[in-house]
């Protein structure tokens, strides 16, 4: 795009960043940051979609066509839409060389590896999510056993439930169950073995075949995101709910969008941890612009504003010069290796959904 002024050319240069539009709070920040790029002359371009694999499918589909340019310049991603494309060589490489604020990030969020699968700078980290749950009158302070998750069910029959998988809050509940029910067993942290598949997936079908006769509508249906089932919990139908931001029940109650006498709540000792990143397609037809908003977005202003309550409430993945703005995260495991999801969802639905 040019644009004359006084006889001078100025080039804005324009950014197509394919992300997530299902968030009124992402949404509202990103607005905000295409504000500050303005006075980079850099037009932000929010292309929404309702699920980041879309785009991939773009770009894939663009990568095997080996077409020279790129619909899209930048794009919000984790987990396996990322391996799809590392697998691929469908990203640009060396990203921390050309984004001078990578040097902020705290190394010691683990964001190296995105669902057991190394980053190998082709993709830094926007925020960090942690799994947990909102419960309404909780008889427990922070955490419960899956057993003790049961109990609860059978007390509040009908009040419980979970998005319904391959949404990735359902899915995140499944990798869960999954996780604690094996006792965190190494074998989940690395690609699913033939002869480890039945063994291991056994004990969540035997829970869930208990959990779902108790849950909202009889386990028949589910709600089909994060966001319907905090308003079933918002207008009383459900006592719980589900969220990756640990910021978000604060906020959400802060707003008045929940009540008092919800509480944060872990399945286990330690919240499933994982980051979410943007990344650069190698063929991106504005990479060089790319680059600067990611240099942007890592910047401590634009992470001191995506983690305000006011702001988006998304997690910062820098160290701030002043420790106080640091945020509390619940105690973290890792995310079991990006090869079990496809075989949750799948054998899920194939349970669940005949």
């Amino acid at each position: 795009m040019r644009v004359w002024l006084l006889g001078m050319m100025l080039s804005v240069q324009q950014v197509y960043f394919h992300a997530w539009g299902g968030s009124d709070e992402v949404n509202q920040y990103v607005r905000w940051a295409q504000q500050q790029l303005a006075q980079q002359d850099i037009e932000l371009v929010h292309v929404k979609v309702a699920d980041i694999s879309e785009t991939v499918t773009l770009l894939l589909r663009e990568n095997q066509q080996q077409q020279p340019s790129s619909a899209v310049d930048l794009l919000w991603l984790n987990g396996e839409n990322f391996h799809a494309l590392k697998a691929a060589g469908a990203l640009r490489g060396e990203l921390s060389q050309a984004v001078a604020n990578s040097a902020l990030l705290d190394p010691t969020l683990g964001w190296q590896n995105d669902f057991g699968i190394a980053t190998d700078d082709y993709e830094l980290p926007w925020g960090v999510g942690q799994f947990h749950l909102f419960i309404r009158n909780s008889p427990t302070s922070t955490s419960m056993t899956p057993a003790q998750f049961l109990t609860l069910a059978q007390s509040k029959p009908g009040r419980l439930s979970y998005p319904k998988p391959p949404e990735f809050h359902g899915t995140t509940f499944l990798k869960l169950l999954l996780l604690e029910l094996n006792q965190h067993n190494a074998a989940l942290y690395q690609p699913p073995q033939a002869q480890q598949q039945e063994l291991l997936l056994a004990p969540l079908w035997a829970y869930l075949d208990q959990l779902h006769p108790l849950l909202w509508r009889g386990g028949k249906e589910f709600p089909v995101s994060a966001a319907q089932q905090q308003q079933l919990l918002a207008n009383g139908v459900l006592d719980n709910a589900v969220s990756f931001n640990p910021s978000e029940l604060f906020n959400a109650q802060r707003a008045q969008r929940l009540p008092a006498g919800i509480a944060p709540l872990l399945i286990g000792e330690r919240a499933i941890t994982n980051s979410h990143y943007l990344a650069v397609p190698k063929a991106a037809a504005n990479s060089e612009g790319a680059v600067k908003v990611i240099n942007f977005m890592l910047s401590e202003a634009a992470q001191q504003r995506k983690q305000a309550a006011d702001g988006w409430g998304d997690t910062a993945v820098i160290r701030f010069q002043q420790s106080a703005n640091q945020r509390d995260l619940f105690p973290s495991q890792p995310e079991p290796h990006v090869g079990w999801v496809q075989l949750l969802e799948q054998q899920w639905l194939e349970r669940y959904q005949q």
